[in-house]
């Protein structure tokens, strides 16, 4: 048995995607704004009979298993997840052994055990009078915002929660593993007593944890006690409040994140719903990984004290391996954000829409704890600031980080670059062009659409498929088009008669030819033969020289780190662009 199959045939395409995009009928298929960009005029469409989606503005496309993992941030193995819930799939039945079962079925009981507790939990709060007083009046949160993050209370005595459970039919094993217990001298008990609650989601908004949060000035108690690592709960990976602020984080563009769940909880109430917390700084590639799915533009919102900027630093590796961009937030002295929106909502939104860039942040506190007029300061001052920008993958923001110095400190680029190569452990590496089909850089996203466009149409009209022929392979940016573009150019009178038999020809890229039939029958399927012909080859023209931009920006950057062989071979790559260039009468 398949599970993909089996989910696709019970769910409808159109009714997943309706729970995220407002569809209006148009003809045999459905349009709407795309969830992907900011638009006025709908460029997505939707096509039940091929159970295939497409967003004209963003070239992306394909089944509800890639609407899902792009709309929601997650990679395969979660979406099946989500879409097996949606279906009434059980994944345990297409698994083999034992474990798989077992671990199944534990985490779904664990789930329902964790959603009881935040239900006991909310009710506990509307009874406890300084639970209530310390979030409506000391934190200012409405009613709405407490409801809408589920906040709650845990009694005092240690066993209610324990009690409530059991009475709902949940085995003290499961409980355990749920990690809503411990194990005391006097026994079982709760693992939260006396302390404002704030569940912790994963993307979806299931209930995987707790915050717990003290609201009596115990010296000796911490403030803050975190659900236990469970097979739901890893503090490493989970992002406080993604699944409320996703939507704005791809709409805006960029993610803020704080150290602070309540201080996430404030922003929302406000109305700045991008805004993300981990477990205080200690951030993990995990949690950029996550963002990463809707932005690469992540803004820091650290403590200004010394454990946020040694955050602050150790992020730089992160982020660099994970291939963001790092920003810092700076807000005023002696201020969390919390604070600073109760006492000044636009402040906070200045704040966020003036972010710094890291390594610029930390120059400038380090700079302001050295006499950098001194040799003695120098030396320290650019003992830090090398020990952070040799970390840098890019050579060419690496020399800028060089000059920056070298003028600040009034020395040579020569002295600090020989500094710089005296203390390398290990030579910097030059950012790499590595690019996958999910995740396409913002430079050959044009490239990749006028491709899929210009398929489409040698897909359904096989008369111009000629013009394909002496293209470049790698002209086409994903790997489905340059498979789609060899089977059209050794099947030059390949008709597409009956779609599913037809199919099976491409049966390993069949979503990928949905996708672009779809986008055919939308733009191409009643234009006349000679407009169409013009648009071919006006495609064609635009498709190479956009090749041509790009593939000379590549070659250019490869020559900063080129030996003279090396070089030599570029400049032979570069005269056979051109020589193409000629070839389609192109002035690039």
């Amino acid at each position: 048995m398949d599970a993909v199959a089996d989910i696709k045939d019970r769910l409808a395409i159109e009714d997943v995607v309706a729970e995220y995009v407002q569809l209006k009928r148009a003809g045999r298929n459905f349009k709407g704004l795309s969830p992907f960009a900011n638009e006025k005029s709908p460029s997505f469409v939707v096509s039940p009979e091929k159970q295939i989606w497409h967003d004209f503005s963003s070239g992306k496309g394909g089944d509800v298993f890639g609407f899902i993992m792009e709309v929601e941030g997650l990679d395969f193995k979660g979406a099946l997840e989500l879409l097996s819930r949606k279906a009434g799939v059980d994944l345990t039945q297409y698994k083999t052994g034992g474990t798989g079962v077992d671990n199944s079925k534990t985490k779904e009981r664990m789930h329902a055990a964790l959603e009881a507790a935040a239900r006991f939990y909310q009710v506990q709060l509307t009874k406890n009078m300084s639970a209530l007083e310390y979030t409506r009046k000391k934190r200012a949160f409405s009613k709405e915002t407490i409801l809408q993050f589920r906040l709650g209370y845990s009694p005092t005595g240690g066993k209610e929660l324990l009690s409530y459970l059991l009475g709902k039919s949940y085995t003290l094993d499961e409980i355990k593993k749920a990690g809503l217990v411990s194990q005391r001298s006097a026994g079982t008990s709760d693992m939260f007593r006396g302390r404002l609650m704030v569940p912790l989601c994963d993307q979806q908004g299931a209930v995987v944890g707790f915050t717990a949060r003290q609201l009596d000035s115990d010296p000796n108690a911490p403030k803050y006690i975190n659900t236990p690592a469970t097979l739901l709960y890893d503090k490493g990976r989970q992002a406080y409040g993604l699944h409320l602020a996703k939507e704005s984080i791809r709409k805006l563009g960029f993610v803020v994140i704080v150290e602070g769940n309540l201080d996430v909880i404030a922003s929302h109430q406000v109305g700045v719903t991008n805004v993300v917390a981990t477990a205080g700084t200690a951030m993990t590639a995990q949690h950029l990984k996550a963002l990463k799915r809707f932005t690469s533009d992540i803004r820091l919102c650290f403590d200004q004290d010394s454990a946020g900027q040694n955050a602050a630093e150790r992020a730089i590796d992160l982020a660099n391996d994970v291939g963001v961009t790092l920003q810092m937030i700076t807000i005023p002295a002696g201020k969390d954000p919390d604070e600073l929106i109760q006492k000044d909502v636009s402040a906070w939104q200045e704040a966020i829409n003036k972010p710094q860039y890291v390594i610029d942040w930390l120059m400038d506190r380090y700079e302001s704890q050295l006499d950098i007029t001194s040799a003695v300061g120098k030396r320290k001052f650019t003992d830090v600031v090398l020990r952070l920008v040799r970390r840098l993958k890019d050579p060419v923001e690496l020399d800028h980080y060089i000059g920056v110095l070298a003028k600040k400190i009034d020395i040579s680029n020569e002295a600090l670059r020989q500094k710089l190569n005296q203390t390398e452990v290990a030579p910097v590496r030059r950012l790499k062009a590595l690019k996958n089909e999910v995740e396409l850089a913002s430079e050959l996203r044009d490239q990749m659409i006028m491709g899929q466009h210009l398929l489409a149409i040698t897909l359904r009209f096989s008369e111009l498929r000629q013009i394909l022929s002496g293209l470049p392979k790698d002209v086409f940016v994903e790997k489905s088009a340059q498979e789609l573009s060899d089977f059209l150019q050794e099947n030059l009178e390949y008709k597409l008669t009956d779609e599913a038999s037809s199919l099976n020809s491409l049966r390993n890229i069949a979503d990928y030819v949905k996708m672009l039939l779809l986008l055919s029958e939308e733009l191409y399927q009643t234009t006349e033969e000679s407009e169409l012909s013009y648009q071919t080859e006006h495609l064609v023209s635009r498709l190479v020289t956009e090749y041509i931009k790009n593939k000379k920006r590549q070659l250019i950057e490869s020559l900063s780190s080129s030996d003279d062989s090396d070089t030599a071979k570029t400049l032979i790559k570069v005269k056979e662009l051109d020589e193409l260039s000629k070839v389609y009468r192109l002035h690039s």
